[in-house]
């Protein structure tokens, strides 16, 4: 995934709200979010490669997603990052304590958000230690937490006058939807070529090979209401299905 905006305890009557595009190879096979086989509680997309995810949410108000780090002349790492994701929503470890445990020589560049409803944990193996983010607004794309990127900081804009329209979807979709091209100026530099900084550039990326897969909001009341909503596209940003899923949190015995 490509691009996350979190709205973490900054609605008083929503303290998990989320806005992400997940950007990929059309031709890499995924399901669209749904429950999980042999894992009902679990909800969100997988990828049927791997068998990873890279944005999930179970019953009992565990999140967990996951980027990329933009780094093209780097060694690929020995697992998929779609594993971190899958195994915490699996697992019962708290956020802080899976964090702590994750072996990050052994993946590419990631930036992974975690949280298991008492805390909202931030860990990449490119910036630092794994750190407990206090209430905010926080955005990623393909480098560190909160980095300028012109789509990302357009994007936490957006999403900050959308979460006051909350529970409607609709502002956070159009946030996800903005084909904006940045100027060469401002654009920034990863070590890919021109034409492909200009085509990142976007919050929505389309074209014939690679682009926005699925668009996803994703929020948690709290009275307990969990509700999943994605969009997937193929090649060009054309839309293929979406799916709704709306549950109430399980608590744990």
């Amino acid at each position: 995934m490509c691009l996350i905006v979190i709205g973490w305890r900054r609605h008083p009557d929503y303290p998990l709200v989320l806005a992400a595009n997940r950007d990929e190879f059309y031709a890499r096979p995924t399901a669209i979010a749904a429950r999980w086989p042999g894992a009902s509680q679990v909800m969100g997309g997988l990828g049927l490669e791997a068998g990873g995810t890279w944005l999930g949410i179970t019953e009992t108000g565990r999140f967990a997603a996951i980027t990329n780090v933009r780094e093209p002349h780097m060694e690929k790492g020995r697992y998929s990052r779609g594993q971190l994701t899958r195994d915490f929503l699996l697992s019962d470890s708290s956020a802080a304590h899976y964090a702590q445990q994750i072996d990050g020589k052994q993946y590419s560049g990631f930036n992974l958000l975690l949280g298991d409803g008492a805390s909202l944990i931030y860990c990449s193996n490119r910036d630092g230690e794994p750190r407990s983010l206090p209430p905010g607004i926080y955005g990623l794309s393909n480098h560190c937490l909160d980095s300028p990127w012109p789509k990302l900081m357009q994007a936490r804009e957006s999403f900050s006058r959308a979460l006051q329209d909350m529970p409607r979807e609709g502002k956070f979709f159009n946030l996800l939807a903005d084909q904006s091209i940045v100027a060469d100026k401002n654009l920034p530099k990863t070590g890919v070529s021109l034409a492909w900084e200009r085509l990142l550039s976007t919050v929505f990326v389309q074209s014939e090979s690679y682009g926005t897969r699925a668009s996803t909001v994703l929020w948690q009341g709290s009275d307990g209401t969990i509700r999943l909503h994605e969009k997937s596209f193929g090649p060009y940003g054309h839309p293929i299905q979406s799916s709704v899923i709306s549950t109430s949190l399980r608590h744990c015995t």
